[in-house]
């Protein structure tokens, strides 16, 4: 298993994939650790929790650098993902105890209650996009709740998978409550079979997901799924348009648009339809190429060069069906570098209408009103997030009660927060994570009924 720099295309290091028996090994030894740590207190937990805040904070600069080396993005947000990762300990060891009390219940019994336990090892198959971010947001609720980790990390990321791993050693945690397991896709399923593992979390493609929700319910296991998304932007004729299109940008680029909850297509109303585009593509001519290593760099490479080839086939596609290109569209033929793009007069026969493009493409679909607005955001396998860009706060919830996504962010840019529920409908996958309801999702809600 390889690591290698999408910047240089330089090889950083090599891994050797376990062997089955290994990885059945590591399972032994993770389920063994868990009978322990299920019983610990939830002060105890918090304690180790915090020290692995610590433990973050304290190498930020290293374990930045390593995600930028590994996946390419800049290491600016590298930083900003680290930071994030601290808190989400942070969170979950300051809320977890409160978030899992016994909850009273009225029944007609003396005394009913229901009580949140641990179920035991949960495996984690995690994408490359946020390699310590995806991984923190599964493993922090998943141990303060007294269950134990086991992660199967992208084949590109396998530095960061064995740094997360070092990082809950040194915060104090027990030996082998959490477990990176070297291995690739084809020996997922031969773990989730195993019968010491409880459950299964699931950060990525449709396809993926559905082959371990395939698994999952062969051997009756749990699974929570976070999958693609095609996120509508709806700007709306009273919008800020300054704002709009700025923090547009923002969301359509991060991490060089390879991100599933990023701003996808940008459904605009006619009336504001041409001011918008314009401020778009200003703020999206500012970006510049560079090593994503560089403070000055504000556009970083894609992942692969497989994903370059893959994301300009649906803007030539798309173009070829008469979408017309305002901005980019044009590659170079080595390199993992893809212009901002933008693309306009957009309609549903096009790939870039309904598939979810991974990089840093805008799709503009420009709409007679807000009822249409509507109508276009709904029209979609996916239902991840979405954006709602008004001045009239009234209105923006109104229509955010109606569009078909598990997160609506109005007048902002759509983010997980360890405080909201984090999740999708429709094709983007199934259950929560993040908050109370992402703590629960892994827990044997057990009812309690005495007389």
């Amino acid at each position: 298993m390889q690591s290698i720099n999408p910047y240089n295309n330089q090889l950083i290091a090599e891994y050797t994939e376990m062997t089955l028996e290994e990885t059945s090994a590591a399972v032994d030894l993770n389920y063994e650790a868990w009978q322990s740590w299920r019983n610990t207190s939830f002060k105890h937990r918090a304690k180790l929790m915090k020290k692995a805040a610590g433990v973050l904070r304290k190498n930020k600069s290293k374990l930045s650098k390593l995600i930028t080396l590994e996946m390419g993005k800049r290491i600016a947000e590298a930083e900003a993902e680290v930071e994030k990762c601290a808190w989400v300990c942070e969170f979950y060891a300051e809320k977890a105890e409160v978030m899992l009390a016994d909850e009273a219940i009225e029944t007609d019994g003396q005394k009913s209650m229901a009580i949140f336990q641990p179920i035991g090892p949960v495996l984690a198959v995690m994408p490359w996009n946020y390699p310590f971010w995806q991984v923190y947001r599964f493993a922090a609720p998943a141990l303060m709740a007294g269950n134990a980790g086991l992660l199967k990390h992208a084949s590109n990321v396998q530095g960061c998978a064995l740094a997360i791993e070092k990082v809950f050693v040194e915060a104090g945690f027990p030996k082998d409550i959490f477990r990176s397991l070297i291995i690739g896709s084809s020996k997922v399923k031969a773990v989730i079979a195993n019968s010491k593992v409880r459950a299964v979390t699931l950060t990525g493609s449709e396809y993926a997901g559905s082959q371990v929700a395939s698994a999952a319910g062969k051997y009756l296991k749990k699974s929570v799924l976070e999958l693609g998304g095609s996120d509508p932007c709806v700007v709306l004729a009273d919008a800020d348009l300054n704002e709009a299109a700025r923090v547009g940008v923002i969301s359509r680029m991060l991490t060089t648009g390879q991100t599933c909850i990023a701003a996808k297509r940008f459904i605009v109303v006619e009336e504001v339809a041409e001011v918008f585009i314009g401020k778009m593509k200003r703020e999206m001519e500012k970006l510049k190429a560079g090593d994503p290593l560089h403070p000055s760099t504000t556009l970083a490479p894609l992942s692969k060069r497989n994903f370059v080839d893959e994301i300009h086939k649906q803007v030539i596609d798309s173009v070829g069906q008469g979408a017309e290109c305002l901005l980019g569209g044009e590659v170079e033929e080595t390199g993992c570098f893809y212009p901002p793009t933008i693309l306009t007069k957009v309609t549903p026969e096009m790939p870039v209408f309904y598939e979810e493009t991974f990089g840093p493409v805008a799709a503009v679909i420009t709409v007679k009103n807000e009822d249409e607005a509507i109508k276009v955001a709904n029209d979609s396998l996916f239902g991840l997030g979405a954006a709602i860009w008004s001045k009239d706060i009234e209105k923006g919830e109104r229509l955010a009660r109606q569009i078909e996504a598990g997160a609506i962010f109005i007048n902002g840019i759509v983010k997980s927060d360890p405080r909201l529920p984090f999740g999708g409908i429709k094709n983007s996958g199934y259950g929560r994570e993040l908050s109370d309801y992402g703590i629960k999702e892994f827990c044997n809600i057990k009812s309690i009924w005495v007389k």
